[in-house]
């Protein structure tokens, strides 16, 4: 597949390791291609599934978090709780099958509970 090697699930060599588990050793791509892919079958849905490997001793340290990219994740958190209808934070991610809070999806079972 593509012309890189591909391995069987969980038999990935030495030396090579997903995103989640460079991210789990502090680590990230940065920017280096992908040396090889895992693949597994799936069961009900069609296509395999498939993870790609990275090269561990080219990974560089992941970024600190400065103030500054602080401040835009909690930026960007409280926009996915700001409900777009009623403009209260929901305390919690609104849905995107919604699009709005709960409360304002489904005024008539609030309703009912009063």
């Amino acid at each position: 597949m593509g012309g890189i090697p591909t391995y069987p699930w969980r038999l990935a060599p030495d030396g090579l390791a997903t995103r989640r588990q460079l991210r789990a050793l502090g680590l990230r791509p940065a920017g280096q291609p992908v040396v090889a892919q895992l693949e597994r079958r799936r069961r009900r849905r069609r296509g395999p599934l498939v993870a790609y490997l990275y090269r561990i001793d080219a990974a560089r340290p992941v970024r600190p978090m400065t103030p500054g990219r602080w401040a835009a994740l909690e930026r960007a958190n409280l926009a996915r709780r700001t409900c777009p209808h009623c403009h209260r934070d929901a305390g919690y991610c609104i849905p995107r099958s919604l699009g709005m809070c709960v409360p304002c999806a489904y005024p008539d079972d609030e309703q009912r509970a009063a």
